[in-house]
Order: structure tokens, then sequence, then C-alpha cells
């Protein structure tokens, strides 16, 4: 039995996710795992036809693909999804329909849920039978009873390689809108000195992408300014090394214009909009770069305070999991959420009238200085991020450890001497009878106690 593991790890063999792939080699011997670095040979690939095409009929003899990667921004590495792109550009799909697929991850456990519903549905559209997907915080082996869990997961596989069993479809097929969008003259709003910066990928690849971006520029007085990612200088993607731990310095610093564009453009803007048009289950590989890229800024919201935005062109509303993924990112980055606009809303008239919405609340949210409270996204993310930083990641990651320490990141609530009192004390006395029968017939009224002194001089 020969498996195809797609590694989508940028540094190739020497990563952490590669070392579950070669446990599970050794756990089952009777299956040979072929290993293609797929993602740290994207560029060769991507220029070599021969050689993509030597990778795609290896995966056609094959009888299953592992798909093993770590996350990156909630999703693969940009390599990865460029890789992901050329199977679909180079009409490739024919060499993984049918067959069993599994998809393996290594990360922190921040957004995995994200990343293997991508891939489920990248399998989907491939015809590819999901078995499903192996989530591996990143120590998990050193685990006794994460390997037996690992052990299983294999073995669940390889029994279902063997035994051809049939697989649930959870995705459909992408409908794209028809709309041809046209925009209409809107009446500029005035960003009271606010700059606005709109950011695409490459209007020039979808006409609706390039009038709707058109129309969000010309809905600001001043128009906004519009920077396109296919003329910033960008090398390569995230390289994985992790170099900027230290002190947020990108090891491309120098070499591409990257880091210039993110600090003194990107962090300039007081409102910021992504826009992009959807590839496969994303937006492009250029913008997954792009999102991948910035983390010479850590696990730190480098673009705090600011209002953010999204244009989509294609089928959004198909994509829930696209829209987790922007709106937790703009949670995470601690941005004001202004909303989403795409050419999939209805008429052009509809989304005309959405684009100067969103102009409008963009402005007035960056006026005011609004941001909503956040959510679930930066209250738990940030709890995980503080946590491992505390903890083990600490050595890498030292510029977090910083930020985390000056933001006062490490509020962890066994440091909070009077309620650990308070909470032991309510605790000791509530196993009274007595007591206990009178703290439960005050609670709610004792809970709602003490707002009634901000309701009281709220004018």
């Amino acid at each position: 039995m020969k498996i195809a593991v797609l590694n989508g790890s940028p540094k190739g063999p020497v990563s952490v996710t590669m070392q579950y792939v070669r446990f599970l080699q050794m756990k089952f011997p009777q299956a040979k795992f072929q290993i293609y670095d797929v993602a740290q040979k994207i560029n060769r690939l991507e220029k070599d036809k021969q050689e993509f095409q030597n990778i795609i009929s290896e995966i056609g003899s094959s009888q299953a693909v592992l798909w093993a990667f770590p996350l990156y921004f909630f999703l693969v590495c940009s390599q990865y999804k460029r890789f992901i792109e050329l199977i679909f550009e180079r009409k490739a799909a024919a060499a993984f329909r049918g067959k069993p697929a599994a998809c393996l991850t290594t990360s922190i456990n921040f957004f995995d849920h994200t990343a293997h519903n991508y891939m489920n549905a990248v399998c989907d559209d491939l015809g590819m039978k999901y078995f499903g997907s192996y989530s591996a915080e990143m120590s998990d082996m050193h685990k006794s009873a994460e390997r037996k869990r690992l052990s299983a997961f294999g073995r669940l596989f390889v029994d279902a390689i063997e035994e051809d069993l049939p697989a649930i479809k959870n995705y459909q097929p992408l409908v794209f809108p028809k709309v041809v969008f046209k925009e209409s003259k809107p009446k500029p709003v005035k960003t009271g000195g606010k700059k606005v910066l709109i950011i695409a990928d490459d209007t020039g690849k979808n006409g609706n992408l390039k009038k709707m971006v058109e129309g969000l520029s010309a809905s600001f007085s001043p128009a906004a300014e519009v920077v396109e990612l296919k003329n910033i200088d960008i090398k390569g993607g995230c390289l994985g090394c992790m170099h900027c731990g230290m002190d947020n310095v990108c090891v491309y610093e120098g070499k591409d214009g990257f880091v210039d564009f993110f600090n003194n453009k990107v962090k300039a803007a007081d409102i910021l909009f992504f826009a992009g048009a959807i590839r496969d289950r994303y937006l492009s590989a250029q913008w997954k770069c792009f999102f991948d890229r910035s983390f010479f800024n850590g696990h730190t919201p480098a673009l705090k305070g600011r209002q953010l935005g999204f244009v989509i062109a294609g089928p959004l509303r198909q994509l829930d999991n696209l829209r987790e993924i922007m709106t937790a990112y703009a949670e995470i980055q601690h941005c004001n959420l202004i909303g989403f606009v795409g050419d999939d809303l209805g008429t052009a008239a509809q989304i005309n009238t959405a684009l100067q919405s969103v102009a409008r609340r963009a402005a007035s949210f960056a006026e005011s200085g609004y941001a909503k409270p956040p959510t679930f996204y930066q209250v738990a993310g940030t709890k995980l991020f503080r946590d491992a930083v505390y903890g083990r990641l600490r050595p890498v990651f030292q510029a977090d450890h910083r930020y985390y320490k000056q933001h006062g990141y490490y509020n962890f609530p066994q440091k909070n001497y009077k309620w650990r009192l308070i909470n032991n004390t309510i605790i000791v006395l509530t196993k009274i009878p007595r007591v206990r029968r009178e703290f439960l017939k005050r609670m709610k009224v004792e809970m709602v106690k003490p707002f009634g002194r901000f309701l009281k001089n709220t004018q």
C-alpha cells in the first residue's frame, strides 16, 4: 500500500509535522509512506511543469493521500496553498479522484478546525473520500496517551484504505455569482483626516473585484489609496524559521519590500480594507502570503485599533469557514470589524449600497474611536497565546513575552488573591445547610446589586 504524503511545511523534512508522519511510518510498516515536500519546493514546481507532473503521477499511482502540514494563520501556509491552486489550474484533479484522504496537522490548537474544514472542502472538490483529520498539539508525541491516540488514528485510516470504505461528502460545489458589477457614482464620505487604505492582491484578474475596489475608493473623500500586492516586492512566503521570535526581525528584512510595506503603509492606516477574489475555498495564495509574512509581528495585535473590512469577489456567502477566519483575524488583531461586501450580495445596486454603507460606517467608527467588545475569538485566542508564550514557547518568542509583560497579558486568575480569598470563604460557608439555602435564595439579587451604583449615576 502506497500513501502519498504531501508535506505542507516550508521547512521540508525538518519539521515537527513530519515527525508525526514518521511515527506513523514506523507503526505501519506494511504501508509505504512516500513523502513529497511540495511546500518547500513550490517555486521549482511552479516553474518546472514536468516536475509538478511527476508528483501528480506518483499521487495517481498511490492508494491514498495524507495531507500533512503545520498551521499558518488559520490555514495552510501560502506555499501549500499555491500547490493546491496549481492542482486545479493545471487540471490535475483526476489523480486525486476517488482516493481516500486524511489530514494531519500540528499547531498549538489555535483555529486548527478552520484548516481542517478547508482541507475537507478541497478534498470534496477533488472528488476524494475524506476520512478525517488529526490535530496534534506540537508536543503531543511526548505523551503516552497521545501516541496511543495517533496510533489509533493511523490504524483506522489504514483500515479504511484497505477496506475501501465510503466517506461522507460534507461540502457542495461552489456556485459563483453571475452578476457583472458596475459601480455607480457614490456620494463620498469625509474621512476627517483618517488614512484609508485598500489592499488588493491583483484586481486585473477579476473585473468585479476591480470595480468594487474602485467604487469603494471613490466612496471616501479624499479617495482611499489602493495598493495591490502584485506590485509589492515579496520574494517568498514565510519560511517557518521563527527568527522573528526574538526581536520581530524577519529573515527577509532588507531582502524584499514586505516589512517596509507593512510597517510604513499598512500600520499607518486608520481604516483598512482587504480585497480579493475567491480561489478554491479561500482567497489567493498571494493573500495567504501577506498574512503569513506578517507573522514577523509574532502573536501580538499589530493592527490594534484599526477599522477593518473585507471586499470579496466570489461565493463568500457559501464559505462560512472563510468568513469565520476573517472575523477571527480581525478580533485577534484587535481591529474593529466593519463588515463584508461581496459580489454575491445581489444586484449591482445592492452591492453599491453595501460599499457606500461600509465606507460611512468605517469613517464614523474611526472618528469616534469605536470598537466592538471582544468576543470568544479574541478572548480565547489571547489566553491561548498568553499561556503558550508564558510557558514553553517563551525562549522562541521572546518579543511576544516582552510585549505580553508590558501590556498586562499575564493576568492569570490565580494571581487575584482577593477573589481567591472570597471564593474559598464562600465555598466553606455554603457547606453549612442554612447558609447554602440563604445563598441560593439571594444569589440572583446579589449578582445584579453591584450594577445599581452605575445605573444611578448615569445621566
